[in-house]
């Protein structure tokens, strides 16, 4: 299909790599836009996050222009899934472009609302909304909570009209088609706790259309992320509208359909920039996903609601770390870096794979040899790439994890004591700290010694 494709930029000595075209070498050295990331480095230290505002911008207005979202009298809504990345820079630039957000806590709700993200462009979901957090949602006044089981329905109810309030609120069906890169990251099979089951859900939705709480509208449901190909979700949403006509003939209103996030990325693109051309990915597959959706659900007249996150910042972002050692054995050579588990866990939580490219551009014919790329926490599991051919590495080199924008600071942690790493925004020639590292006194001072110790 062509998609990725490696372009040397005639006279400028610049190469330029799909799908993460905004991340490319100029005079050697990896730049993210028009920033060096080794000059970010020396000023912030390593490892870092660091996002590239050109990414953000493209991807984001690439599906909402195919999804039909663009302009104020858009029927169709786009919520950025913020579990994907949850920096409030990355959430300030994606609301300036027209984002809503997709929240699973009051938390997220609470950064989408700093954000500048308005009331009525937010989405509530989760399978374990607190009496809390439905109560501030309420208090909000949000566009809509996803209701996942029968008691949160009657909880919302019971809040929002305590409240003399009638919350916006869609069920959520499990359609019992599961889809996705990895069994933990599949949601919408009967086996997964999400929503309510399709069999489950006509009673629930007739039960809510009597409730004093709640003005139910419509239906939502997501059967998993990292999701490539469509035939699942095209079995998915067919339920839904066959549940929607369903409830129509009983007279009752539905008015939204939620469709969910889901849509994955290419994580194998290589060095080279090559993509299978078997496989659909990329622009092209945003682009037959919102044909899909458009032929589904041709003639139901309904506001449509899409949560994508990953497909928007997955590529818009690197980890960027340091060689510290090198251990050679008989078929590998152990490259331990500064970034670790805590920073990054896909890798060992999905066995997932990301591209490592070195910051300093290697020559086109330098020879390669394998390499496990491991961090310094005391676990096995804390390994980025295994038999990994990667050209020559030295103590002190610097190297990017690619496509590290989505699930990546927003899972980290500080396992093994570890500080968080700071995350970078780089606009054109511009870049900003947007978190910066905390240090060990910050650690320490968030937490409490009894009086009796």
């Amino acid at each position: 299909m062509g998609l990725y494709v490696r372009q040397d930029r005639q006279g400028t000595g610049e190469v330029a790599l799909n799908p993460m075209q905004h991340f490319h070498y100029h005079r050697g050295v990896l730049h993210a836009e028009n920033v060096s990331l080794e000059a970010i480095a020396a000023e912030v230290g390593t490892p870092f996050y660091c996002y590239a505002t050109a990414a953000l911008r493209q991807q984001y207005e690439r599906f909402a222009r195919a999804v039909g979202a663009h302009g104020p009298s858009a029927k169709n809504h786009v919520f950025f899934a913020m579990k994907a990345n949850s920096n409030l820079a990355v959430l300030k630039t994606l609301a300036k472009l027209g984002a809503g957000a997709d929240t699973v806590s009051e938390g997220e709700i609470r950064r989408a609302l700093a954000a500048g993200i308005q009331p009525s462009k937010i989405v509530f979901s989760g399978v374990g909304k607190s009496a809390q957090e439905l109560a501030f949602a309420v208090d909000q006044g949000i566009y809509q909570i996803n209701i996942e089981t029968e008691s949160e329905l009657d909880l919302l109810s019971k809040i929002a009209s305590s409240k003399d309030k009638r919350q916006a609120a869609v069920v959520r069906v499990n359609p019992d088609v599961g889809a996705g890169g990895h069994a933990k990251i599949t949601t919408g099979s009967d086996a997964n706790k999400f929503g309510v089951s399709l069999s489950d859900a006509e009673r629930i939705y007739v039960k809510a259309a009597n409730l004093p709480g709640v003005r139910m509208l419509g239906m939502a449901t997501h059967i998993g992320s990292q999701i490539l190909e469509l035939d699942d979700l095209e079995a998915a949403f067919n339920r839904l509208r066959d549940t929607t006509l369903k409830l129509r003939g009983q007279g009752l209103p539905v008015e939204r359909i939620d469709l969910g996030g889901g849509i994955g990325v290419d994580y194998h693109f290589g060095d080279a920039a090559t993509v299978d051309s078997d496989r659909i990915s990329g622009p092209a597959l945003i682009e037959a996903y919102a044909a899909m959706v458009e032929k589904t659900f041709a003639g139901l007249d309904v506001e449509r609601g899409f949560e994508p996150g990953r497909v928007i910042v997955a590529n818009a972002g690197v980890l960027v770390t340091r060689v510290l050692h090198l251990n050679p054995r008989a078929h590998t050579t152990f490259a331990v870096v500064d970034a670790a588990m805590n920073d990054l866990i896909r890798p060992a939580m999905y066995e997932s794979h990301h591209e490592i490219w070195p910051v300093r551009q290697p020559a086109k014919d330098a020879s390669k040899q394998p390499y496990d790329v491991v961090g310094p926490i005391c676990e096995s599991s804390d390994t980025f790439a295994a038999a990994r051919m990667m050209t020559a590495v030295k103590i002190g080199d610097l190297a990017a994890l690619m496509s590290a924008g989505a699930y990546g600071a927003t899972m980290s942690s500080q396992y093994n004591s570890r500080l968080l790493v700071p995350e970078v925004l780089v606009d054109g020639d511009m870049f900003a700290v947007v978190r910066p590292r905390p240090t060990f006194e910050d650690m320490l001072a968030a937490e409490r010694i009894p009086a009796w110790l």
